[in-house]
């Protein structure tokens, strides 16, 4: 998958991802696990705030910078 082919995870955004949330849920995941929501500039924040708020969120980390395990 190119960048360009990379869109936001916000619901109805159809914008390039330029940022990726890994979190990670304890009650379903390993502590290791990463999973990845993508995200344009305008959503950012929203999006890290929702993951946050539950404690799920662990990083914010350029597209290009997406761990290879992560997903």
């Amino acid at each position: 998958m190119t960048r360009s082919d990379m869109v936001c995870s916000a619901k109805a955004c159809r914008q390039e991802a330029l940022w990726a949330l890994l979190w990670n849920n304890p009650k379903l995941h390993t502590q290791d696990r990463r999973k990845v929501w993508l995200a344009c500039e305008d959503h950012r924040v929203s999006l890290g705030d929702f993951l946050s708020l539950r404690g799920f969120l662990c990083d914010t980390v350029s597209v290009d910078a997406i761990p290879p395990d992560a997903g």
